[in-house]
C-alpha cells in the first residue's frame, strides 16, 4: 500500500507487446523527493517503465500508483500535466519561440497570463537562460545544451512533483553533458522533486541519483544507493563498476 513517503510505485506490474514481455513483475517503490535512476543497457526497459508512469503506455498488468492513486484512475491528460517530462533533444515545439515552448503547459492549465509570464522568467533563470537574452528565439537558433535547458525549463514550468527524464543529456557533447550534469546536481537540492531519470551510463548515475535501479532484460535486478553499487559482488553490477573504473582511469592518466 502507498504510504505518504511514496510518490510513485510498482505493484507486480507487467508489460507485454504480444507474447514478448518488455516488462515483467516489476516491484518498485519511489521515494518523495528522490533521485531514481534507471540504469542499465539499451533494451533492458528503463524507458518502458519510465513511459507507464505518465501513461504513454498502459501497462498489461499490475498497478502504477502516483501520488496515491492508480494511474488508472487518472484522466490521462491531468496524469501527464501532473508530471514534467524532459527527453533527448528536448523535444521542442520549432515553429515556437522559447518563451512558447516553456509556458506551454502553464497556459493549458489556464494560468493568469501575467503568473505565466513570471514563471517563465523563473524557471528560464533557474536553467541558466536569462529572459531577455533567450525568450524571443527559435529552438533552431539555440546549442544542443541551451536546447536541452529549454526542455527542461519546459519541464518544470508547470512546479510539477514528479519530474521523469529519459536520457536528457545523452546527445550532447562530452562538455556540454558534464557540465549540465553538474548544473541538475545544484538544481535537484532547490527543487526537491521527485525524479526518476533513465540512463545507461554508470558515472551519471552514481553522480545524480540518491539511488540506482538496475534493470535488465525487463526485470529489476537491484535498488542500491550509490556506495553499495560500488561495493556490490553481483555478477550483474560487476560489468557496470569495471566500466566506470575504466573511465576514472582513463580520466586521472588525462587521456
Amino acid at each position: 500500500m502507498t504510504d505518504s513517503t511514496t510518490a510513485i510505485e510498482f505493484v507486480n506490474v507487467a508489460y507485454r507487446i504480444g507474447k514478448r514481455a518488455l516488462i515483467s513483475d516489476l516491484n518498485l517503490s519511489i521515494r518523495r523527493g528522490e533521485t531514481l535512476m534507471l540504469l542499465g543497457r539499451s533494451g533492458s526497459g528503463k524507458t518502458t517503465t519510465l513511459r507507464l508512469i505518465n501513461r504513454l503506455l498502459d501497462q498489461s498488468q499490475g498497478q502504477v500508483m502516483v501520488d496515491g492513486r492508480s494511474t488508472a484512475e487518472w484522466d490521462v491528460i491531468q496524469l501527464r500535466r501532473h508530471i514534467g517530462y524532459a527527453i533527448q533533444e528536448a523535444g521542442l515545439f520549432p515553429h515556437y519561440t522559447v518563451q512558447k515552448n516553456v509556458a506551454l503547459v502553464p497556459r493549458l492549465e489556464r494560468w493568469d497570463p501575467a503568473r505565466v509570464a513570471m514563471r517563465v522568467k523563473e524557471v528560464l533563470q533557474l536553467v541558466g537562460l536569462p529572459y531577455d537574452q533567450f525568450a524571443g528565439r527559435y529552438p533552431d537558433q539555440l546549442s544542443g545544451g541551451q536546447r536541452q535547458r529549454v526542455g527542461l525549463a519546459r519541464a518544470l514550468a508547470a512546479d510539477p512533483q514528479i519530474l521523469l527524464m529519459d536520457e536528457p543529456f545523452g546527445a550532447l557533447d562530452p562538455i556540454t553533458r558534464a557540465e549540465l550534469q553538474h548544473e541538475f546536481v545544484e538544481l535537484r537540492k532547490q527543487l526537491s522533486k521527485t525524479v526518476v531519470f533513465v540512463t545507461h551510463d554508470v558515472a551519471e548515475a552514481l553522480l545524480l541519483g540518491d539511488r540506482i535501479a538496475l534493470m535488465d532484460s525487463g526485470a529489476l535486478k537491484g535498488v542500491f544507493a550509490p556506495a553499495e553499487f560500488l561495493l556490490s559482488t553481483d555478477t550483474l553490477v560487476q560489468p557496470y563498476i569495471a566500466a566506470f573504473r575504466a573511465g576514472q582511469q582513463i580520466l586521472d592518466s588525462g587521456a
